[in-house]
């Protein structure tokens, strides 16, 4: 069955479930009984992955590079490549909607993550990042010195809830798994869950950072970007504006045969017929 998700009307009833498991992930992690098991969780977690960086082995140096602010540069390059890439999730005619109806999401998701912060900082709900509450954390930044010199090393924050490194993955994956099926989902899941690991190996952000104020964020930004016309229609709008450049550059030797200023997908391959995969049927953008 085609996956019609992006339609320009209002799905009140996905809407309100990611309202209502948004609030009631919040709520465990503020309520005190549950806030217990949270803060468990959190310190056991950044112990077993923490405690072994001491060692300054491979373990530590793969984490350290994982910390590098152009790292995650990198990772954002990955991250748009997955969708731009025709015919892996999304075919050649369809990576440019796609884009900016990721955009458009990650965009409501800022939205919330601006006002949120406001509350959190009025309602007391911020604290230090794990690095700087543990005593005795192995710090990258003290044992890579002139790595944190040259590429900026991310171990630490004042203000470490919520996970806008760890939301910023999962509104990503939570978007493409409404089009990733089999390995696909597999590779978009996996690549989430090893980019948010840096930080919380270095201690920068504790597991809940991510599993309760990043997902509380990527649900809001989800169901306003999804589950609404937002995303449709601003995709729609992107796409007819952008269209007299793309036009442009789709006339470049190079650019031209790129799928997302092309809107084509790869030529077909001689050896066999591509595996059957979900449709997806984009709004059109001349409505």
């Amino acid at each position: 069955m085609p996956n019609t998700f992006l339609n320009s009307q209002w799905r009140l009833r996905p809407l309100l479930i990611c309202h209502i498991g948004a609030v009631l992930l919040l709520a465990s992690w503020l309520w005190q009984p549950t806030r217990q098991l949270w803060d468990r969780f959190d310190l056991a977690l950044f112990t077993l992955l923490n405690e072994p960086v001491h060692a300054t082995g491979l373990w530590a140096h793969i984490w350290a590079i994982g910390s590098m602010r152009p790292v995650d540069l990198a990772v954002g390059v990955l991250m748009l490549a997955v969708i731009l890439k025709a015919d892996l999730v999304f075919s050649g005619a369809q990576v440019r909607r796609a884009l900016f109806a990721f955009l458009a999401v990650l965009l409501a998701m800022l939205l919330f993550r601006v006002g949120f912060a406001e509350l959190v900082k009025l309602m007391g709900w911020q604290r230090p990042s794990a690095s700087l509450v543990v005593e005795g954390s192995a710090r990258l930044t003290e044992l890579f010195p002139t790595w944190e010199e040259r590429w900026d090393m991310k171990d630490s924050a004042s203000r470490s809830f919520p996970g806008d490194h760890a939301s910023v993955l999962l509104i990503w994956a939570l978007f493409m798994s409404f089009f990733a099926r089999g390995w696909k989902l597999l590779l978009v899941w996996s690549m989430a869950v090893l980019f948010m690991l840096p930080r919380l190996v270095a201690g920068a952000h504790w597991a809940s950072d991510a599993l309760v104020g990043g997902v509380f964020l990527s649900l809001l930004g989800l169901a306003w970007g999804c589950y609404t016309p937002f995303a449709s229609k601003a995709s729609a709008w992107l796409e007819r504006i952008s269209a007299p450049l793309t036009r442009q550059l789709a006339r470049l030797p190079l650019l031209g045969r790129v799928s997302v200023i092309s809107g084509r997908g790869e030529a077909p391959r001689s050896e066999g017929c591509p595996a059957r995969r979900p449709q997806v049927i984009w709004p059109d953008a001349t409505k």
